[in-house]
């Protein structure tokens, strides 16, 4: 089975990734607590910026494209709705994909842990915003 997706939610859910991060890093929500933690400051944020956006770009399509795959496929086994079925799939994706790897990689790389939970927390919100655009436009037929 080839999963169903809509291109055009993909599209909008990369295009949401970009918002939740902007606005999450964003110097008077978590950007300058985020910057401090990482050891960036103003001069090092301006230097190459434009690479890790291009980058961030597109593994945000490439995520949303397996979420979408994956909604789809657990629609068909799990019937139910579209939009919980992307909920759920993006928050269980999240889980055991996202967050199971950062915390191993964040452990051996000694970051502090309020680090690791601010990268957590965000990309739980990235995935469900991504999830809840997915899920309110799924593809012909679903």
């Amino acid at each position: 089975m080839v999963p169903a997706i809509n291109y055009w939610a993909v599209l909008i859910a990369t295009a949401s990734s970009m918002a939740v991060g902007a606005i999450w890093y964003a110097r008077g929500v978590f950007g300058t607590y985020w910057m401090k933690l990482v050891g960036h400051d103003e001069e090092s944020m301006r230097k190459g910026a434009a690479f890790p956006l291009i980058i961030t770009f597109v593994v945000s399509f490439i995520t949303a494209w397996v979420l979408a795959g994956a909604t789809d496929i657990a629609f068909h086994f799990y019937n139910g709705t579209f939009f919980w079925n992307a909920v759920l799939t993006g928050v269980v994706l999240w889980a055991g994909f996202t967050a199971a790897r950062m915390i191993t990689h964040d452990a051996f790389d000694r970051r502090p842990s309020s680090l690791t939970v601010l990268n957590l927390a965000h990309e739980l919100v990235t995935i469900v915003v991504m999830a809840i655009i997915i899920g309110v436009w799924p593809p012909a037929g679903a």
